[in-house]
């Protein structure tokens, strides 16, 4: 009998306490996954009424349906002549973290919007982008770096705290995280009509995340019991990580029809960072914080917990490359548990060995292969939506986050395929292996042919 293996806890929670102000907003739970531990806040107090009312009117269709500020090119005089620095009233409110994880959202969403306004304009005209505003006045800047620090993200949009994971509302709360009772809080374009595309866009990837609080329970167990050598507890745990992201990769199809390719690149402008982006060639001053410029990841699906969850715990080995090192360095924008987590689960399955272990047992290795094939799945179909939604439709060589558009997300999916056909070598049960791994040369073929061709369109060595 194999010994057991030594594992160190972490506090996963089960209750995610939801009516507890003192704790992080996002907190991993078995309930509630990778989500917020309670859906977010929404109102904000009367000492915030007037950042409310631009934000109100910000979208370049509000909610009423009439043109917004981003439409008339009016939202950077608004900022200026109307918002007063809402330090004070932030202080007043610290020990609540959840409403200044709302805060923090409604403050990256003015951010970006005053940032990026010149660029849209210039983008509607067919311009290009240009570059935007150089310069976060006081009003912004010091408010966000406040809630960014007891929120506990960096002072600008991140994908969980701001953009999508902490941006939805339910219509009726009796109905839950149903899809079509989910609406957008805030939005640049179009997203406050249910239907629209920019809705769609954030919505899917809440939807997606609904399912991933089987995935956080099945990571759990396949670390415990790789640690007591419990193999049927082990091939349980392996099975619920497969039916969490079949969930997963099946709510992702949905974008093709809630969010259309054609309309992404119009509110995309938004969601720029200002890291390797032509449009801050040297960083933003964030007045009145820091003299020198200030640079930062734009929102990017890439920062979501439920793939690198899958990474580390099936030991999935990245080439060493500057790819690679924009993928680490994607870790540090997730909120804090959420990063602390992922660390867990790296540093446990290689103590215990999930791969090592995964590939002794014929079932065990084609429950693991069948968990990577779930990655492969959701790399391949994200690599389908930026060729479908982004490469046909413009040419700015970076993606939001500032990763290479062309080359970033093949050296992932590369890796993956890779190691896929590693395990189905160790597999005993080799025709069934071969079902899976017939995809995965396909893929492997595909995939060159086509950053092949989009690198030779731009330029780009691939």
């Amino acid at each position: 009998m194999e010994m057991q293996v030594p594992l160190t806890l972490f506090n996963v929670l089960t209750d995610p306490f939801p009516d507890d102000i003192t704790l992080p907003s996002f907190m991993v739970s078995t309930t509630r996954g990778f989500l917020p531990r309670q859906d977010p806040v929404i109102a904000l107090p009367s000492e915030f009424q007037l950042l409310e009312s631009i934000l109100r009117r910000m979208p370049i269709t509000t909610a009423s349906g009439a043109p917004g500020l981003l439409a008339k090119y009016e939202l950077g005089d608004v900022v200026l002549r109307e918002l007063p620095d809402l330090s004070p009233a932030i202080w007043k409110y610290k020990d609540d973290l959840p409403l200044m994880n709302a805060l923090y959202r409604d403050y990256s969403f003015l951010a970006s919007a005053y940032l990026l306004e010149p660029c849209h304009h210039r983008c509607i005209k067919g311009e290009g982008y240009g570059l935007g505003r150089q310069t976060l006045p006081k009003n912004i800047s010091l408010p966000i770096v406040r809630v960014a620090e007891l929120a506990g993200f960096k002072p600008f949009m991140e994908y969980a705290g701001s953009y999508a994971l902490y941006n939805y509302r339910l219509e009726d709360p009796s109905l839950g995280l149903e899809y079509n009772n989910l609406r957008l809080i805030r939005a640049f374009e179009h997203g406050l009509d249910p239907i629209s595309s920019e809705a769609g866009f954030v919505l899917v990837h809440v939807a997606m995340v609904k399912n991933s609080p089987l995935l956080v329970s099945g990571a759990v167990g396949v670390l415990n019991a790789c640690a007591s050598r419990n193999r049927d507890d082990f091939n349980k745990g392996l099975s619920k990580i497969i039916e969490s992201m079949t969930a997963v990769n099946k709510v992702m199809n949905t974008m093709w029809s809630k969010s259309k390719p054609n309309d992404y690149t119009s509110f995309r402008t938004f969601i720029f960072g200002i890291t390797k982006q032509s449009m801050f060639p040297s960083g933003v001053v964030y007045e009145g914080v820091s003299e020198e410029p200030m640079s930062f990841r734009g929102e990017s699906g890439a920062n979501d917990s439920m793939v690198p969850l899958c990474d580390n715990l099936l030991q999935i080995e990245m080439p060493q490359t500057p790819l690679t090192d924009i993928l680490k360095d994607f870790r540090s924008y997730r909120p804090g548990n959420h990063r602390e987590f992922l660390e867990w689960v790296k540093d446990s399955a290689e103590t215990v060995g999930v791969k090592s272990f995964a590939t002794q047992d014929t079932a065990s290795a084609i429950l693991y292969l069948s968990a990577l094939d779930q990655v492969r799945d959701f790399r391949w179909r994200h690599w389908c939506f930026t060729r479908e939604y982004i490469l046909k439709h413009t040419s700015h060589p970076t993606a939001t986050g500032g990763s290479p558009i062309v080359t970033w997300l093949p050296n992932q999916l590369t890796a993956v395929l890779a190691q896929m056909n590693q395990v189905g070598s160790l597999c005993g049960d080799r025709s069934a292996a071969e079902v899976i791994l017939s995809t995965v040369r396909i893929q492997q073929e595909t995939l060159r042919k086509e950053v092949q061709k989009y690198g030779m369109e731009r330029g780009v060595a691939v």
